[in-house]
């Protein structure tokens, strides 16, 4: 405890070291008598939390949320004795880190999608919060042997899939590898041991090598007249691990356990140091990268390279500038601790920028799962560099496609986007991208908007996300609608109006149980196909019974004659059967034609076969609730550009609806285009028109309605 008061001499004066030294006496009292799993003082905790981040160099009123991060949650000290004492910015650091403690990972995926989602919230008022978050869970990693093993193994995971990719993607290495590597000691004990003693066992051997180097390289700046430093840094122990898994090798195959860095005064000088580290040794081919030109998506520059020595020793070096190196060891938390020596902001904001992105797409997201998958997407992807026509670097997953490109370039590019040229050559849109291609993207205003096949190749969350969103937001109306007609009828066939069963109180139910803002946005999901009608009808029945038990449902017309799923008015015995001429499904107003020897064959009432019937022959007709499993047939005639475009929609629609093609047949028309009519196997109406709606959304599509055969 008395070493954060020694940093805080060390590190801050005037007003600031009297707010530190205040936020250390209230936490210190507040936290008085409580004690660790460890047995030590509580305080302890918040102290050591507090010490990373001076190491880290976050201004003053960071390290005091950080000594009072923990007396909201665990002590009788309120919000109110924060604001008076400390003001509104360190309360609200407080706050939003008293939130996430509050996160338990639970196994139940949805939860877990929740709290990774609020994660990202937080982050996005204000990224010290999950700084401090990040240094709270790195003191306890620190002391997690005061655990049960199965409390220490739940939470190395969840630090290796939450805050070490979060970590890395801020580009504080210096966490992000001790997090790894603690994490590793925890999941994998008979692995991190070996490379514990194996690492250790040469060591001697492997220092003086890299004294060798070291030597070497230092005679090449005093040659060139450059000034520098030269130091070898072991690799940690998890990136050694992580290569062996990955790459198959044992630790006698991995040569670079240790790399020597360079750090020299300008760009300049590093790519002169690095031609001239070259021409002394032979590099190793595609071993070479330059994150100068091209940074990774964290801004990290370097350049790195792999040699071999006179004694057929290879070894790593990289070679940055001072500004580089404190990037690369601090990430976005070099804003404030070289504050002083920054000259723009544009550095801080291009960090932020992904951040704001995620946050942007969110609204365009079903719910917390899908924006995890997203988020993790981005987290964990490979880098593939590419270029725009203009030169500017596009970084992407590895395996992207020019689809993913259009989206990364803008969400109005993707969104437009009809063809692609790759170093000059037009290629297909589900083309894999190479290191160093140059992309194009064609685009006409006349799209209708990304087609579905697209979310096939894509490797992209966010252009992914992007896709999903289009079809959400474009279509919202006739979303609505459909969800509506949907929730309409199935009240109905069930004895109820909607009107009676969705009121304001049987709405706030479903919308705390599904998150929905407005009847709208559950009619929406209902049409888009995100929930589906029993998620909805079976909870508002419910609801309706126990709130108003003496109401019964609405009475039928008339006394039905039952068959299959149609109720047939004042017929008995006789045989009924759909037609298949006009394939009537659930949803669809029928009516019942007597047919000599074939009973009763049920019709949709537009039936073009009907309009000359006898009406003496027609039956009023009804459907009744589903019996399980019932399957009914529709047909679907389809207009497009091309009858590859039409089968390509047709086959990738049903196949997401996880429908069956019982027949099709294609052909063109006398202008051109191709007329492919299918018929579905489906279990209602409202399948049907989601069905439709979706090939519509396909490119190239130019018609699609519901028709008899």
């Amino acid at each position: 405890m008395e070493a954060i008061l020694m940093r805080i001499y060390e590190h801050y004066t005037g007003e600031d070291r009297d707010m530190l030294l205040r936020a250390y006496d209230f936490a210190k009292s507040a936290h008085e008598n409580q004690k660790r799993a460890s047995g030590e003082p509580y305080f302890i905790h918040p102290c050591a939390v507090a010490e990373i981040l001076v190491e880290l160099g976050l201004n003053a009123g960071t390290i005091a949320a950080a000594l009072l991060h923990d007396v909201i949650e665990d002590t009788s000290a309120t919000a109110e004795d924060i604001r008076r004492e400390f003001g509104d910015e360190v309360l609200s650091l407080v706050e939003g880190v008293t939130k996430l403690d509050k996160i338990v990972f639970k196994s139940q995926e949805e939860e877990e999608a929740e709290n990774f989602r609020k994660i990202f919230i937080a982050m996005a008022k204000d990224i010290r919060v999950i700084i401090i978050k990040l240094a709270d869970r790195l003191h306890n990693m620190r002391s997690l042997n005061y655990l049960s093993e199965e409390r220490q193994r739940k939470m190395a995971r969840e630090t290796l899939d939450i805050y070490t990719p979060i970590a890395g993607r801020l580009g504080i290495s210096q966490v992000k590898c001790e997090l790894e590597d603690l994490c590793l000691k925890y999941l994998d004990p008979a692995a991190f041991e070996y490379l514990v003693e194996n690492i250790h066992l040469k060591l001697e051997e492997r220092n003086r090598f890299v004294d060798f180097v070291v030597e070497e390289i230092n005679g090449i700046l005093t040659e060139s007249g450059i000034r520098g430093e030269v130091f070898g840094r072991p690799k940690h122990f998890y990136s050694i691990y992580k290569k062996m898994k990955e790459k198959h090798k044992t630790i006698e195959q991995i040569y670079d356990l240790t790399a020597v860095r360079v750090i020299v005064g300008t760009v300049d000088e590093c790519y002169e140091v690095f031609g001239k580290i070259h021409k002394k040794w032979k590099p190793v081919p595609m071993r070479i990268k330059d994150y100068i030109a091209t940074p990774k998506l964290n801004l990290y520059q370097s350049l790195h390279t792999t040699v071999v020595t006179n004694f057929g020793q290879p070894f790593e070096i990289q070679i940055r500038t001072e500004e580089m190196h404190r990037t690369a060891e601090y990430g976005i938390a070099a804003h404030w601790k070289y504050k002083e020596q920054r000259d723009t902001e544009t550095s801080f904001d291009e960090r932020m920028a992904w951040i704001r992105e995620v946050m942007e797409l969110q609204g365009g997201l079903k719910d917390s799962k899908e924006f995890m998958d997203t988020v993790k997407g981005e987290l964990y992807s490979s880098e593939l560099l590419v270029f725009t026509p203009q030169s500017k670097v596009i970084s992407l997953p590895k395996g992207a496609t020019p689809v993913d490109f259009a989206y990364a370039i803008h969400s109005e590019v993707g969104n437009k986007c009809t063809g692609a040229k790759v170093n000059g050559k037009i290629v297909p849109l589900n083309s894999q991208l190479e290191l160093g291609d140059v992309v194009e993207i064609i685009t006409s205003p006349n799209s209708k908007g990304p087609s579905r096949d697209w979310l096939k190749f894509i490797k992209s969350s966010s252009a992914r996300a992007k896709i999903k969103s289009f079809y959400r937001k474009e279509m919202k109306e006739e979303n609505i609608r459909l969800g509506k007609s949907m929730l309409e009828e199935a009240a109905k066939r069930r004895g109820y109006n909607l009107s009676q069963i969705l009121t304001t109180d049987s709405f706030k139910l479903i919308s705390e149980r599904l998150s929905f803002d407005s009847p709208d946005e559950m009619f929406s999901a209902l049409g888009y196909g995100a929930i589906t009608i029993n998620q909805i009808i079976f909870k508002l029945m419910d609801y309706y019974r126990k709130e108003v038990p003496h109401q019964l449902p609405v009475q039928q017309p008339f006394k039905r004659t039952v068959k299959g799923s149609v109720t047939i008015k004042g017929t008995t015995g006789l045989l009924v059967s759909f037609a298949g001429c006009c394939s009537p499904v659930p949803g669809d107003e029928i009516v019942g034609f007597v047919s000599r020897g074939r009973g009763i064959v049920v019709h949709r009432k537009d039936c073009p076969n009907l309009k000359n019937a006898d009406e003496g022959r027609l039956q009023p007709a009804e459907w009744i609730e589903d019996e399980p499993g019932a399957k009914f047939k529709a047909a679907v005639v389809v207009m497009a550009e091309d009858q590859g475009a039409a089968l390509s929609a047709i086959s990738g629609s049903v196949a997401e609806m996880k429908l069956e093609i019982t027949s099709i047949n294609g052909r063109y028309d006398k202008n051109g285009s191709a007329i492919v009519d299918v018929t579905v196997s489906l279990t209602n109406r409202h399948d049907v028109e989601i069905l439709i709606n979706k090939i519509k959304a396909h490119a190239k599509i130019l018609d699609v309605r519901r028709t008899s055969n």
